[in-house]
């Protein structure tokens, strides 16, 4: 069998999506480096860059089956990076100005903010609770970060019906949960 690494992105990413492991591994070593090097650029913090670069690669393998990349790879490999390290930047910059408003804030409000998330933690239990079966099953065990796969498995289901379910109850407890909400602010 010959070389991997003389296979170009395309024939690569085909055999990916076959599940081949060490074609996964060729375009990973092949683009490790550049795309760390830009979230570091970026960010400005090597260990956020790595884990930015590790998901970006972990959704890759994930999605190998169903992914479709119809321009260049390394395009879209670059493309994934920034956003997720302008999302991560987002995040940093939201909890730094959260930081900043408490920190200036001469009252103290935590314990009530505290007992209204209980309390709206505790409806979105209740309201989990009142979901089919099938539903509150999905909706649980995606909440203990089980995998589409998984879950269709333990349930005997496909993973469509996974999502279907999972959508379902979502958009459910959103809008039950944003009713009690816009009572609960008033």
């Amino acid at each position: 069998m010959s070389s991997l690494h003389t296979f170009d992105d395309s024939k690569l990413l085909s055999l990916l999506e076959n599940s081949n492991a060490n074609a996964f591994d060729v375009l990973y070593n092949r683009y490790w480096d550049r795309v760390l090097s830009l979230a570091y650029r970026k960010t400005g913090d090597l260990m956020e860059a790595e884990n930015i670069v590790q998901d970006v690669f972990v959704s890759l393998w994930k999605r190998r089956e169903s992914l479709k990349i119809t321009g260049n790879f390394s395009n879209y490999l670059f493309v994934s990076v920034k956003y997720r390290t302008l999302k991560f930047l987002a995040k940093k910059a939201a909890v730094r100005s959260i930081s900043l408003d408490l920190a200036s804030d001469p009252q103290d409000n935590s314990t009530q903010e505290y007992l209204e998330f209980e309390e709206i933690r505790e409806r979105l239990e209740i309201l989990v609770d009142k979901l089919p079966e099938i539903g509150r099953l999905v909706y649980k065990m995606k909440s203990e970060d089980k995998s589409y796969k998984d879950i269709a498995a333990e349930l005997n289901i496909s993973e469509k019906a996974v999502d279907a379910h999972l959508l379902r109850a979502r958009r459910k407890l959103r809008v039950e949960l944003g009713s009690f909400l816009s009572c609960f602010f008033l």
